[in-house]
């Protein structure tokens, strides 16, 4: 299937393509709520009891991780990752979330920072919220404080989180830059960025870049490890690492991933064979 058909390519404007990104996840909430997979590229019927099989975003959380939230905060996941395992999480910390979707990772982190801590989750979509806050009713978390927002324009104060998480959604923006600029000001002197995302180990084809389809499905707007500790250092953040998890192909994910590519002809899916990684990425603000 072409991929260059107008409605199918990436908005030139930050604002249009942000637009496009929320429906695709609004949609996903809603899915969600119903008892479908939530994924960005078509919903497949699931019994609300089952996890996603996807190959990518499947396994991501124990079963220990999994009992301890709603079903449908399991059902709304689209990450690459689990940067609540990965992210060193203290008794009375404040955590947020960029791009908290349907609430797992934020409620996972309430219960590590505990009774004493806070765990906010942002997020720019109605749908989103709406089915975060009901998780949230549902899982019983006092802890925990959901905003309506922007990754690029954080509506915290500076200086007010010890650490950032986030999975899979910082590839979504249009200017990575200002994200990262925006997460080194909320965090605390000492604060720890620690997110999960979708890099490139080469580069993709300019198809492939192109396809809103690719781009809402947190592969076309990717960056390469390279220059995301570039940026990182940029922003001002310390001993930036890129930790790549898995390598994978868009081929891997077709059949209902977030990172889907139902738009991609056979070409455009062999030269991303390996191309794709989940990665764990880690900084430090100065202290």
């Amino acid at each position: 299937m072409a991929i260059q058909s107008a409605v199918n390519q990436v908005p030139a404007d930050p604002e249009a393509l942000r637009e496009r990104v929320r429906d695709r996840y609004a949609a996903a909430a809603r899915r969600a709520t119903t008892g479908a997979q939530a994924s960005c590229c078509g919903p497949e019927e699931v019994d609300a009891s089952a996890l996603t099989t996807d190959p990518i975003t499947s396994g991501l959380y124990s079963d220990d991780q999994a009992s301890g939230v709603p079903q449908e905060a399991l059902l709304a996941s689209l990450g690459c990752g689990n940067p609540t395992a990965l992210a060193e999480l203290r008794p009375g910390e404040t955590v947020l979330d960029l791009g908290s979707g349907g609430g797992i990772d934020v409620l996972l982190s309430a219960r590590r920072v505990g009774p004493t801590g806070l765990a906010y989750g942002l997020d720019m979509t109605d749908e989103m919220l709406a089915l975060a806050e009901s998780n949230k009713q549902k899982a019983g978390a006092t802890n925990v404080q959901f905003l309506k927002g922007t990754i690029e324009r954080i509506p915290l104060p500076d200086n007010a989180v010890d650490v950032i998480i986030s999975n899979c959604v910082i590839n979504l923006a249009a200017d990575k830059d200002v994200v990262l600029r925006e997460a080194f000001r909320v965090l605390k002197p000492g604060g720890r960025f620690a997110v999960s995302d979708i890099v490139v180990t080469r580069d993709l084809p300019e198809a492939v870049q192109k396809s809103m389809e690719a781009w809402a499905g947190c592969v076309g707007g990717a960056l390469h490890q390279r220059e995301y500790v570039g940026k990182l250092t940029a922003a001002g953040f310390e001993a930036p690492e890129v930790q790549l998890t898995r390598t994978f192909g868009l081929a891997e994910s077709e059949g209902g991933s977030c990172c889907g590519s139902d738009d991609a002809d056979g070409e455009a899916l062999a030269a991303t064979e390996d191309a794709l990684a989940s990665a764990f990425i880690r900084a430090v603000k100065p202290a």
